[in-house]
């Protein structure tokens, strides 16, 4: 008798096997002589229907009253089921209970709850289709950044989530702090009033580290967590989220958008093809088009429009924007909609940015108004991956450094690397809570993430 997960014992395994399955139950419906189970292990979105007769032991001590929530093992034989919508079922002849779940508490019931109540208990609703089949395409979408890096020769690079520096010069960082006692030596005098000798922070970005590690090795990539403290509570917005980041030496602007839609449709066409049965759920109770709007995406290349010429045309469109457009400010939301969903229909590039709208490291163009910045932008959604090609001039960053009045000795290390062996280089940024939006068709960021942080809420 060997143990096997749902999902191999639905796709894979020999009909008239004794097996053993561990699960939590979802319904339990009894006829004259028998229970209909349905258990399911979290493997996949499908349930394993098990047939529990009354000739069970202890079929009416234990059986019939098991309800939903409860954690069972089921041994049995696996048969052919007769029943429509399911090819095999299971044949108890052994049930036992891990856990029982109290009908009068337990708060998930054979019904649909909304996403609202849900994010109320998250540490129960991965319980529930939803939630687990985003929890599953999570995983699988994770796995897929690695691979793609992997087969495109990157190396994988731990940027550090503790920081000293500002990599977006916004502010909007969440400082560590440690108790007072840390602070004292033995002689129980302040030793320092910071931990680490000077100001820190939680990272908003591992790009200017990942730098240095482009400038020795090629081409890198880092993908972890990423805070921002900005007070927003929006669908789109969170404290406390994951990005993917890589980096690559001798890279210019259109290399870097080149990789940037490549990774993008391979994350595509990866959930299509691994995913499609948690992916159907999202496409039958979400966003029925959700299917054709991914083909879309890996069907055509992503149109390249310069933020002058996105001005030009969001300034003639025949709508009213909640938000002026005038070029030297930045796309609202609204705007990049617009572009991708009214005008275009299909991701779009916008490239060229003011630099006085950018961070100081993107690199100024011939104009000198400019940077060489891109931002993709895809419909239903907006912006999902900014990105430039860094400054590796270094008395030109120097000097944009110096008119946003930053400190040269904190970024000394920074410019070290445009002093020794400076190199083109380039890369970008993939919100990857955003990213899981958009495949889903999730309107709220908070149901994408096992423990969403936002201003005021950081449960568990």
């Amino acid at each position: 008798m060997q143990d096997r997960r749902i999902k191999n014992i639905l796709t894979a395994e020999p009909l008239k096997q004794k097996i053993e399955v561990r699960g939590w139950l979802r319904t339990r419906r009894d006829a004259r002589d028998f229970s209909f189970l349905e258990i399911n292990d979290g493997s996949c979105l499908d349930n394993l229907q098990v047939i529990a007769s009354s000739d069970l032991e202890n079929f009416k001590d234990i059986v019939l009253k098991l309800h939903t929530g409860c954690s069972v093992l089921v041994a049995g034989v696996l048969r052919k089921s007769p029943a429509k919508g399911q090819t095999v079922e299971l044949h108890a002849d052994r049930i036992e209970v891990y856990g029982w779940a109290d009908p009068e508490s337990y708060p998930l019931q054979k019904k649909r709850h909304s996403f609202e109540f849900l994010r109320n208990i998250a540490h129960l609703r991965p319980r529930t289709n939803s939630l687990g089949a985003i929890a599953r395409i999570r995983s699988s979408l994770s796995y897929a950044v690695h691979q793609f890096f992997r087969d495109h020769g990157f190396i994988h690079v731990h940027t550090p989530i503790i920081t000293t520096i500002d990599c977006e010069g916004a502010g909007e960082m969440f400082r560590v702090s440690a108790p007072s006692h840390f602070l004292k030596d033995n002689s129980e005098e302040p030793r320092d009033s910071e931990f680490f000798g000077k100001p820190a922070n939680l990272t908003v970005s591992g790009q200017l580290q990942a730098e240095v590690y482009a400038m020795a090795l090629g081409n890198v990539y880092t993908f972890g967590p990423t805070f921002r403290a900005e007070n927003s509570n929006t669908s789109r917005h969170l404290s406390e989220f994951w990005m993917v980041e890589p980096e690559m030496a001798f890279c210019d602007l259109s290399e870097n958008m080149a990789l940037a839609e490549s990774f993008l449709q391979y994350l595509v066409r990866h959930v299509l093809e691994k995913d499609s049965l948690d992916m159907s759920l999202f496409a039958k109770f979400i966003d029925k088009k959700l299917f054709a709007k991914l083909d879309k995406v890996i069907e055509n290349p992503f149109v390249r429009i310069t933020y002058t010429e996105a001005v030009a045309i969001l300034q003639k469109a025949d709508k009213n924007f909640e938000f002026p457009v005038r070029w030297g400010t930045d796309l609202q939301a609204e705007h990049e909609r617009y572009l991708c969903e009214i005008v275009f229909n299909q991701p779009v590039f916008i490239t060229d940015y003011p630099k006085d709208i950018k961070p100081f490291y993107m690199r100024v163009n011939a104009d000198g108004k400019t940077v060489a910045a891109m931002d993709l932008l895809l419909p239903g959604l907006g912006e999902i991956i900014g990105g430039s090609q860094r400054e590796e001039r270094y008395d030109v960053l120097v000097a944009r450094m110096q008119e946003l009045r930053l400190n040269l000795e904190e970024y000394r290390w920074y410019l070290d690397l445009r002093a020794f062996g400076t190199a083109p280089h380039s890369g970008f940024g993939l919100g990857f809570e955003r990213f899981l939006q958009f495949v889903t068709a999730m309107n709220n960021i908070r149901e994408v993430i096992p423990f969403p942080r936002t201003p005021g809420s950081a449960l568990y």
